[in-house]
């Protein structure tokens, strides 16, 4: 596998760092998950079968595939030094706290590369490490917020609608694995290591970049346009036929228009003035969405797209969770992967949705329950002696 040989310490929590860390194991690199005694991304719903406990939490299991696991008492001296020789056995130590925490267990990078020069650390901190507002807790939903997302959700006429995920969480990881392996390549041709500081909050800023742009050149700010669109008419989603069923359907162009107009079998409002030209449309949006409503409401979500995309029209269907699930498409790529976890039997795990041609993402290991790897990981790869181990289990080194 590509990232064969790669090895990784992995300090991280919640969801951001873990689907990096995930990342880099799925392609093959070694991953530690070292685990504190406070284990809250453990205590994320929904539970397996809805029966809680720390090895049944679902997000968690989705986030921690192919990785070992080991719990440590970081209350501990002992715990802090078994957490050290981790990193002088690492090549990439990876940690998304507030920064100063690891600093308070004496692992910042400062202090790691006295312990392994060459070691990379990347930090995933909601704002960084550096400027006046380092020091905040926040969570993805809090950068959604901070940093512009939930001021675009919403309708022209109505407050911010926060969106109803942590949106950082999902794409922090693939701007982290992109750089990650960068400073992997420059140690290869260096021999150093260096520092990552990675801000959630700045990277949530790529997502706003033309609303960024148009107050910069214009000083013009932007607003909630609910699910219009500033160049295309029609642009919303449309209820069909059954229960809470919709597609989404987009018109760009004059000629698009005419395509759907036939499409929906050019009754006589089509050729009414108000509806020629964007500009036209767009003047008469909200009754052309009432009219256009007309049409799908009597007809199911898939006979709409299959009808608008054959006429070269934007459409798809407004799918469940369920449905995704069911794919045909992604389980025809080996989107998720079925592996059996100890306690919830056979779990799904997320693949990769990028396929390697000679070295593709692999499924080896279901999420680990808690600290099930610590003895494997102190004896087997930190090379910890038996009379040793026993000493630190007496010292409550680990977490148990």
């Amino acid at each position: 596998m590509v990232l064969e040989g790669i090895k990784v310490a992995d300090f991280t929590w919640a969801t951001s760092g873990p689907l990096l860390t995930k990342t880099l194991a799925d392609y093959g690199a070694t991953v530690v998950k070292a685990e504190g005694t406070d284990n809250s991304s453990r205590r994320l719903g929904p539970y397996k079968d809805g029966n809680p406990g720390p090895n049944r939490s679902t997000p968690f299991a989705y986030w921690n595939g192919n990785k070992y696991s080991i719990h440590l008492n970081l209350s501990r001296p002992s715990g802090v030094e078994i957490a050290k020789r981790l990193v002088t056995w690492a090549d990439v130590v990876a940690e998304n706290f507030r920064p100063g925490v690891m600093e308070k267990w004496g692992m910042g990078y400062e202090d790691l590369k006295k312990l392994k020069p060459d070691i990379i650390m990347c930090r995933l901190s909601a704002q960084g490490q550096t400027g006046p507002a380092r020091g905040y807790k926040a969570y993805g939903n809090h950068l959604n917020a901070l940093y512009g997302l939930t001021h675009f959700t919403g309708w022209p006429d109505s407050s911010p609608i926060p969106p109803s995920w942590a949106y950082p969480d999902y794409f922090v990881p693939f701007f982290a694995t992109a750089v990650l392996l960068a400073a992997l390549d420059y140690r290869r041709r260096t021999g150093k290591g260096q520092m990552i500081d990675m801000s959630q909050g700045e990277i949530s800023t790529q997502f706003i970049a033309p609303y960024l742009l148009e107050y910069s050149a214009n000083g013009e700010e932007s607003g909630r346009t609910g699910n219009s669109h500033s160049y295309a008419v029609p642009h919303n989603v449309y209820r069909c036929k059954g229960e809470d069923r919709w597609c989404a359907i987009a018109v760009f162009t004059d000629e698009q228009w005419m395509s759907f107009c036939k499409v929906i079998g050019s009754p006589d409002w089509t050729k009414e003035p108000r509806f020629c030209g964007i500009l036209n449309r767009k003047k008469n949006e909200e009754e052309l969405d009432r009219l256009i409503g007309e049409w799908t409401i009597s007809r199911t979500a898939e006979e709409v797209m299959q009808l608008t995309q054959q006429a070269g029209i934007a459409s798809g269907v407004v799918k469940t969770g369920g449905e995704i699930y069911e794919d045909p498409q992604l389980n025809k790529r080996n989107f998720l992967w079925l592996l059996k976890h100890k306690e919830m039997g056979d779990f799904p795990l997320l693949g990769q949705p990028s396929i390697l041609s000679k070295t593709p993402a692999q499924a080896r290991l279901p999420s680990p329950c808690l600290g099930e790897h610590t003895e494997y990981v102190c004896k087997e790869l930190l090379g910890i002696s038996e009379q040793e181990f026993d000493k630190l289990l007496l010292d409550e080194a680990f977490g148990w």
